[in-house]
């Protein structure tokens, strides 16, 4: 009789045991999947902004070539197609890399042919974030910066967050929906701190054309992106405080010693000005 009892409560546990594990395996399924489901929009991210995943394949590595669309630059164009700036630039034999033209096809590779020329016939120009010569046709003569807009309308609930600025510089590159963020010109080596407190949910050089990147959810839906960093200053996992230094300002993957700065709101590519102090 008592090792029926003993029998029966060895089976009770066990049977117990057997009930709560799935449960465990379960909470631990479900992260697992939270982390993978980040990386693979940071994976997809390297033609069309940080955690966003490329939306059209139709004008991208065809026959080898890329076709150049409204907003494009040689920085976005190698970020969607792994080819560095530099090399676009030989393939192509650019000149002027401010000056590419939308329609454009231009080679990805050595092997790739180009029928009719590089040139597009519209002659509208893809310059960086200069929309009004794009919609003129104009062509300009040297690249200009990106004057940050004279009035910016803050956003809602830019109060949940009170962003400091990353970096100070110049801004070369505004916010559109190809850049998804803005780019803030800059020395190597000059500090790049976190625009709000929060946690590194990524630290490294992993996603194609952002160079060494930090990426820092802070809560709330916001989370922001430091790209093109010379060093890293943080790694995944660190809690940051507002305005703390979190890399160097660097040239990683890019044509300038620049910080490309981005803010997902809810997931959605908003314009950092909207959130940062005004200038």
């Amino acid at each position: 009789m008592a090792s029926a009892k003993a029998l029966h409560t060895k089976t009770a546990s066990h049977t117990r045991a057997s009930v709560t594990k799935p449960t465990t395996l379960g909470t631990r399924a479900a992260r697992a999947l939270s982390v993978m489901a980040l990386v693979t929009l940071m994976a997809g991210c390297a033609g069309s902004g940080i955690f966003a995943p490329i939306s059209s394949l139709s004008d991208r590595g065809v026959d080898g070539t890329y076709r150049v669309q409204p907003g494009d630059t040689l920085t976005s164009i190698s970020r969607e197609t792994g080819v560095s700036v530099d090399r676009l630039i030989a393939l192509n034999d650019i000149s002027n890399p401010s000056l590419i033209r939308v329609g454009q096809r231009l080679r990805l590779s050595d092997d790739a042919v180009v029928s009719g020329g590089t040139m597009a016939d519209s002659g509208s120009v893809a310059t960086a974030g200069d929309s009004m010569a794009m919609q003129r046709g104009d062509v300009q003569s040297e690249p200009q910066p990106a004057a940050a807009p004279t009035r910016v309308t803050p956003a809602a609930d830019a109060g949940k967050i009170a962003m400091v600025w990353p970096a100070k510089g110049e801004i070369i590159e505004r916010f559109t929906p190809q850049t998804k963020g803005i780019d803030i010109a800059g020395t190597i080596g000059e500090p790049v701190v976190a625009a709000a407190g929060g946690n590194v949910v990524f630290a490294g050089d992993a996603v194609r054309g952002f160079g060494n990147l930090v990426i820092v959810d802070h809560g709330d839906g916001f989370i922001t992106a430091y790209a093109h960093n010379e060093k890293l200053l943080v790694k995944k996992g660190d809690a940051v405080k507002k305005s703390q230094q979190i890399a160097t300002l660097g040239q990683s993957a890019t044509t300038s010693p620049r910080l490309h700065f981005e803010v997902r709101r809810n997931g959605t590519p908003v314009d950092p000005l909207r959130y940062l102090p005004a200038q």
